[in-house]
């Protein structure tokens, strides 16, 4: 392959550990190797220890794609779905995440059944949709969990069974999946439950991102939470 063929196992962590990382990934990335490939367009992509350039993050994503990687295969699918160094092409995102998803990769089958649940780049099928969210839920994904709770509160391609939605939102709080947190709260509320789902909308205001927390807190400002609910979110951001 090249020169990291002639490091050993601890020149290679030593590297890895220090401010070498980056040099060292892109090595092996130029060496050929997939997973170097991946974490190396991962680093292009978010301007992680290197500058920022997602047209060659999306292109090292292809060359590990090429050698089967399906993990790369699902990014190759994020930069088509949101227009990461390349046009947005939500009918190649669509392809490229039920290929990974049918290959067994739990993020891929998350994003397929977004893909279908919405009709992006594909036919909406809500029951395929619940089917590959069920999948990647049974396989441990938490922001799967919280699509199924909805999916059962709001009675899309299932009867409407607010004891599964609360089944499942409470697993994706578990989870840690900050809207799964949210809903998880919102049933407790429902049940009574206040002082617990104080608990739960703190943890949705720590993991959650601004723009999720604004459409909360408004949310919170007019349910039986009042200004706790508030409160117990901001707490949350702020320990962020």
């Amino acid at each position: 392959m090249g020169a990291i063929d002639h490091l050993t196992r601890d020149e290679i962590a030593q590297r890895l550990s220090g401010n070498e990382r980056a040099a060292l990934i892109r090595d092996g990335a130029e060496a050929g190797v997939a997973e170097a490939q991946l974490v190396w367009g991962q680093m292009l992509l978010d301007g992680a220890g290197v500058r920022q350039d997602r047209a060659a993050a999306f292109a090292w994503f292809n060359r590990a794609a090429a050698q089967r990687h399906v993990m790369a295969l699902n990014m190759v699918g994020r930069c088509y779905d949101l227009g990461w160094g390349v046009a947005v092409d939500k009918v190649r995102a669509a392809a490229c995440f039920r290929s990974a998803a049918e290959a067994g990769l739990v993020e891929a089958m998350y994003n397929h059944a977004t893909a279908l649940a919405l009709g992006a780049g594909v036919a909406e099928d809500r029951s395929a949709a619940l089917g590959w969210f069920a999948r990647a839920a049974e396989a441990g994904y938490a922001k799967a969990m919280n699509h199924l709770g909805s999916f059962h509160e709001d009675g899309w391609a299932t009867p409407r069974d607010l004891a599964a939605a609360a089944h499942w939102y409470a697993h994706a709080a578990e989870g840690g999946d900050f809207r799964g947190a949210f809903n998880h709260a919102r049933m407790l509320i429902a049940a009574g439950e206040r002082t617990t789902a104080l608990g739960w909308i703190e943890r949705a205001g720590a993991w959650g991102n601004a723009p999720f927390r604004d459409k909360a807190r408004a949310w919170l400002a007019a349910s039986a939470l009042g200004p706790d609910g508030v409160a117990a979110l901001d707490r949350g951001a702020a320990a962020c």
